[in-house]
C-alpha cells in the first residue's frame, strides 16, 4: 500500500500574497525542510507537490515521514508536535463532503502558515483542487480587498484575524472560524460585510484537530456536536476525544527537554488537552482549560468564561481574566480589556451581577494595544506583564 501523502491536485492553483501564482515545481529546487518558523509559500507547495515530509519550527532534518507543526502557544513557548499526514487528509475528505471544497472553490487563509489552522487550510485546499490564496503577511484592509479583487469564496481565519477586515465581499460564501469562538459583535460586523456566507465555526486543538463543528443552529453557548468520526466522553468533568485526526506526539529537538505541564494526555486510544465541559443536547459546552483554572474563595473559576461574558458587553473589543495574590481570597481576578474606558462603570456592574461578588473581576486594565500569538490568540503573558 502506498504511504499517505499530501498531493498537489491536478486542478490546483495558488497565489502568494501579492497575487503572483505560485507553481509546485519552480526555480532552485532544495530538497530541505521548510524554513522555520515562517515557511514561505514557495517552500510548501514544494513539499506538496513531490510529497515529502517536512517540520516548521525546531533544526535539523525534517521527518522522514509525516509532518511537524506548532501549538498555538498562547501561554507559553509554543511546541512542536508530530503527525501523519492521514490525520488531516480524513478532515480533508470530510470537509469535501461537507462544505463542497474542491476545483472551482477560491480559498484564501489569512494567517501566516506557521499557524496550523492556516496551514490545514491551505493544504486543505490545494489537496483538493481550489484556488488557494495565501496572504499571511498582508495587513487586514490589503486582505479585505485581496478577498474582494479575487472574488474569493471560502475563507479559514481566527476571530483575531476576522476582526481586521472592513471591506464589502459579496462574493464570499463559507467563512470557517477556528482557535475561539466569535462574539456577537463580530459575526454582526461579518453579517454586514459579507450577507451571503455562511459561518461555520470548528472547536479543536493542535494536537487534536477538529473536535466539533457549529453552524446557525448551535446554541450561542455551545461549540458545537461532534465533528464527523469524533466521539467525546467527559471524565470527572474532563473533555477526552477520540478521532481519526489525533497527532502521534511532542516532537523535541536534539537535547530539548520535554514540557513539565500542559501536555495532551493519552489513555489506550483517547486524548486530553485538559479542557473541562459538559455535553447537553448533543451539543459540547466548554468551561475553560484545567491549567487555567483559578480558585477563588474556595471556588473553582474559570477564566475562559468571564472573557466569553466580557466580549459581549457594549464597550468592549477584547478582554483576558488574569488572577494575582489576594490573603483574604487565595487570589482575586482583574480584567485587562480593550475598548471604550467610559464603560467602565457599566462593564464592572455587570460583572458583579453576573458573578458572585467575590469571584467578579474587582478591576479592569484598559490598553490600546492587544498582544497577540503567531496564531491570534491573546498573548496572556504578555498581557500579564503589562497590566
Amino acid at each position: 500500500m502506498a504511504e499517505p501523502r499530501f498531493r498537489w491536485h491536478p486542478e490546483a492553483r495558488a497565489f502568494g500574497p501579492e497575487g503572483a501564482e505560485v507553481h509546485p515545481l519552480g526555480e532552485a529546487l532544495q530538497p530541505q525542510p521548510l524554513p522555520a518558523p515562517e515557511p514561505a509559500p514557495l517552500a510548501l507547495c514544494h513539499a506538496l507537490a513531490l510529497g515529502r515530509g517536512f517540520r516548521i519550527g525546531g533544526t535539523g532534518a525534517a521527518p522522514a515521514r509525516g509532518f511537524e507543526t506548532l501549538t498555538s502557544g498562547s501561554t507559553g513557548r509554543p511546541r512542536r508536535i508530530a503527525r501523519g499526514v492521514e490525520s488531516w487528509t480524513a478532515g480533508f475528505a470530510v470537509n469535501a463532503g461537507l462544505f463542497g471544497l474542491g476545483p472551482g472553490r477560491r480559498v484564501a487563509v489569512l494567517g501566516g502558515l506557521v499557524h496550523s489552522l492556516s496551514l490545514y487550510g491551505a493544504l486543505e485546499a490545494m489537496h483538493l483542487g481550489a484556488e488557494t490564496h495565501l496572504l499571511g503577511g498582508l495587513r487586514p484592509d490589503r486582505q479585505g480587498r485581496a478577498l474582494a479583487a479575487r472574488r474569493v469564496d471560502v475563507v479559514y481565519a481566527t476571530p483575531a484575524q476576522l476582526r481586521g477586515l472592513d471591506h464589502p465581499l459579496p462574493d464570499l460564501r463559507l467563512v470557517l472560524v477556528g482557535g475561539s469562538k466569535l462574539d456577537p459583535g463580530l459575526r454582526a460586523h461579518l453579517a454586514r460585510l459579507a450577507p451571503g456566507a455562511a459561518l461555520r465555526e470548528f472547536y479543536g486543538a493542535a494536537e487534536t484537530s477538529f473536535v466539533t463543528l457549529a453552524d446557525a443552529a448551535t446554541p450561542a453557548e455551545s461549540v458545537g456536536r461532534p465533528y464527523p468520526g469524533v466521539e467525546i466522553e467527559i471524565r470527572a468533568g474532563e473533555v477526552w476525544v477520540k478521532s481519526p485526526y489525533l497527532f502521534d506526539g511532542y516532537a523535541l529537538d536534539p537535547g530539548e527537554a520535554p514540557p513539565l505541564s500542559g501536555q495532551a494526555r493519552r489513555a489506550g486510544d483517547w486524548l486530553s488537552v485538559g479542557e473541562m465541559g459538559r455535553i447537553e443536547g448533543g451539543c459540547l459546552y466548554l468551561s475553560g482549560r484545567k491549567g487555567r483554572m483559578v480558585t477563588v474563595a474556595d471556588r473553582n473559576v474559570f477564566p475562559e468564561e468571564i472573557e466569553a461574558f466580557l466580549e459581549t458587553l457594549p464597550g468592549l473589543a477584547r478582554a483576558a481574566v488574569l488572577a494575582e495574590p489576594d490573603a483574604r481570597r487565595g487570589q482575586r481576578l482583574y480584567a485587562v480589556v480593550m475598548g471604550d474606558p467610559g464603560q467602565e462603570g457599566a462593564i464592572l456592574a455587570a460583572l458583579r451581577a453576573r458573578l458572585e461578588p467575590l469571584v467578579a473581576p474587582r478591576r479592569l486594565v484598559w490598553r490600546r494595544d492587544w498582544p497577540e500569538t503567531a496564531s491570534g490568540k491573546s498573548d496572556l503573558a504578555a498581557l500579564a506583564k503589562g497590566a
